[in-house]
């Protein structure tokens, strides 16, 4: 491996935080505590990772001078992985990286979160406004996070086998089952905890105050409610992520540059 390359894969050894509820999450540092702390939260079957290490961001926040700070969310990655879907509510999610930011003592922090992450990030952006200066939301759904997938399809997938027909889901199982150590199971989970939790379609009459960046690729089906919730955001703005759709979005360097842009303002 060349010496170039190896930024882009290297992780720490994983940290747990023990959460609210008694599960433990798994947590990654890189850079001088003393730094403005960037906190990286993944999408949905990913992990910091395959989100965050792999695609360039770890390297190009460090290179601009930030400690970034990435979590595992439950049912991901080297986290706690229950098969409960009350395990993830949303607002539980949420709340386990304020556990994050507390373990760590960090005061003030900025968020880059996509996909759940981004959705978390809106709820996180929200109720801990005095801890986050600046919000990155790429690929936030506009309505139930998972919304699209078919559960009963996926179900049927892991507990017999059963060939799974839906596109969408389809495109979830792949990105799912590409992650190492992904569970299924788990991941079942928590798109039935999303669903369950009731109203958990992002309130633009709600919406965080503090400055926002929402990113979404050109070919993403959810692009016009992204839009919709960053004209809805009193200091929110857009950018439109090229030739990207939903699942490759991350690994863009044009996102990785206006988001780091952003976060330097």
């Amino acid at each position: 491996m060349s010496t170039a390359f190896a930024p882009l894969t290297e992780m720490p050894d994983p940290r747990f935080v023990m959460v609210g509820d008694g599960y433990r999450v798994a947590t990654y540092s890189w850079g001088p505590d003393d730094a403005t702390t960037v906190l990286l939260v993944h999408g949905f079957a990913s992990s910091a990772r395959d989100n965050w290490v792999n695609t360039g961001w770890v390297r190009d926040l460090l290179r601009a001078g930030y400690r970034v700070l990435a979590v595992d969310q439950r049912g991901h990655g080297a986290s706690d992985k229950p098969h409960e879907a009350a395990a993830y509510a949303l607002r539980t999610m949420a709340t386990d990286v304020e556990a994050v930011l507390d373990t760590y003592l960090v005061d003030e922090a900025l968020y880059v979160g996509y996909s759940l992450g981004a959705r978390v990030g809106w709820e996180v952006a929200r109720d801990f406004e005095t801890r986050i200066d600046r919000v990155v939301l790429g690929g936030v759904p506009d309505g139930v996070p998972l919304g699209r997938l078919d559960l009963d399809q996926v179900r049927a997938y892991v507990e017999d086998g059963v060939p799974v027909t839906d596109a969408v889901t389809q495109n979830y199982i792949a990105l799912t089952e590409r992650v190492p150590g992904n569970d299924l199971r788990a991941l079942l989970a928590i798109a039935g905890g999303m669903r369950a939790t009731g109203t958990v379609d992002p309130d633009p009459a709600n919406a965080p105050r503090q400055p926002v960046l929402f990113a979404t690729g050109s070919k993403d089906g959810i692009i016009e409610g992204s839009k919709a919730l960053a004209a809805a955001t009193p200091h929110g703005r857009f950018v439109e992520i090229p030739d990207r759709h939903h699942f490759n979005a991350p690994g863009s360097r044009a996102f990785r540059e206006a988001a780091v842009a952003f976060l330097a303002e």
